[in-house]
């Protein structure tokens, strides 16, 4: 007997681009593949058999992609550092290289459990997470992608490779991306990339060798100017920007996502899109931090991808995606502007994941496609098509829960209750486990040099 299930009673959405809006939608898929999209009554006739999943008249959608993550700030929430930090720079030391040094691998294991929970929440069926841990670099990637496989997610993960924690931490770094990568060159929902933490962290010889090393087409994935520091620290001690020394070492490319990218100039922009490469907006992170605003129209009109992510501040794209649309009206001072190249982000996400997986069709509700999709617990209010899919989203969908979740056909999330995850159990283990993470933060110091020894 064939194991068939269907979505349906609700408005089905296609795709983030192009969409196709069907109202009485549903979607039918068969292990992890869509078999079947369109009329509710349609399908149900085909596959009588199947079994049902009801969308209570909410948005069918295809499953978010996230293209920026840290999955190992999870239990950093509620934390204080213990130490004043009056920009960035500060923040990075006295906060986060704090915490990525006391991480062990109960706390990454832990940590990754609860940001998958969370992405399956909030309806994140594939997710690039970027991970640091220097006291525990080997087989850190593989405890991330166990508690990803195990809760049902899509990911390509990789090592922040940088050198201030010393010479051996950054080979040890390119080590632990090299050996995922090749060990999951085929896996179907987990991949790896080089992971790259920012350009003022990381000497000419560390990015020599990891260009060297670097399996084709493997990609990296890199901070870029999320800070103006970044690019005078790296003029300051290599004589080139960001952009410059990734061109420079043959590091910038179609696979080669740089998360933040506010701090650039034109011509930076146009040598991203001239290689392909992608920009990552993370505008509530952005806007934590205080080091600026990505004024995505600009870099989408030099040509650049602009793509979406959270930076670890949450695992929800919709109030990512609204973050963004509120900012950059903010900026610009124009309540008619965001409807231009924002609606367009979601979209730019799935075409960058497709670059990392053998799936042309990840991102769209179509037969042969991967079968991520989500239900949204929104009904309509208003009539919903193509054209006006953008405002029904930024003033609707992101103030509702996630229904259901599908990934690889699998449903993670239903009637807003994991089926992979004891999300009661893992939050009582993560409040045992923290204030042990905690106190081996505030017994470290700060201070660390940029490049390190």
């Amino acid at each position: 007997m064939r194991d068939i299930a269907i979505v349906g009673n609700g408005m089905l959405i296609t795709a983030f681009s192009d969409a196709e809006v069907i109202p009485a939608g549903a979607v039918a898929w068969e292990g992890d593949r869509i078999i079947g999209v369109g009329v509710e009554r349609e399908l149900r006739s085909e596959y009588r058999e199947a079994r049902y999943v009801d969308a209570h008249g909410g948005l069918i959608m295809p499953g978010l992609v996230n293209l920026h993550h840290h999955f190992y700030s999870a239990l950093a929430r509620g934390f204080d550092p213990g130490a004043p930090m009056g920009n960035f720079a500060e923040v990075l030391d006295r906060l986060w290289w704090r915490l990525d040094r006391a991480l062990d691998s109960e706390t990454i294991g832990i940590s990754a459990e609860l940001s998958a929970s969370d992405c399956i929440r909030w309806g994140c069926t594939t997710v690039f997470d970027h991970h640091a841990s220097p006291s525990c670099i080997s087989g850190s990637l593989d405890i991330i992608a166990d508690a990803l496989e195990t809760a049902g997610l899509s990911a390509v993960l990789c090592y922040e490779v940088t050198d201030r924690n010393g010479r051996l931490g950054a080979t040890e770094g390119l080590d632990e991306n090299l050996a995922f990568i090749e060990a999951r060159r085929a896996h179907p929902r987990v991949r790896g990339t080089i992971g790259l933490h920012a350009s003022f962290t990381l000497c000419d010889d560390t990015l020599a060798l990891a260009a060297d090393r670097r399996p084709e087409s493997s990609g990296c994935h890199i901070h870029v100017a999320e800070d103006p520091v970044d690019v005078d620290a790296s003029r300051a001690a290599f004589g080139r920007g960001p952009v410059e020394r990734l061109m420079q070492f043959g590091l910038l490319d179609e696979r080669t996502l740089l998360a933040h990218g506010i701090h650039l100039g034109p011509e930076d922009y146009r040598t991203i899109a001239q290689h392909q490469g992608v920009v990552v907006h993370n505008p509530e992170s952005n806007a934590n931090n205080g080091v600026g605003h990505l004024d995505v129209i600009q870099v989408a009109q030099h040509g650049c991808l602009v793509g979406l992510g959270t930076d670890g501040m949450s695992s929800s794209m919709f109030r990512a995606l609204r973050a963004a649309f509120l900012a950059h009206r903010a900026a610009r001072g124009d309540p008619g502007a965001g409807f231009d190249v924002l609606p367009d982000l979601l979209g730019n996400n799935v075409v960058a994941a497709r670059r990392f997986f053998d799936e042309p069709l990840l991102g769209e509700l179509t037969p042969g496609a991967p079968a991520d999709l989500i239900v949204i617990d929104a009904q309509p209010p208003t009539p919903m098509g193509g054209v006006n899919l953008f405002g029904h989203l930024v003033y609707g969908a992101t103030e509702y829960p996630v229904r259901h979740t599908v990934a690889r056909g699998r449903v993670v999330l239903e009637e807003f209750t994991h089926t992979t995850i004891d999300a009661e159990r893992l939050a009582i283990r993560a409040r045992e486990v923290a204030p042990g993470l905690w106190k081996r933060i505030a017994a470290l110091p700060w201070g660390t040099s940029f490049l390190g020894d």
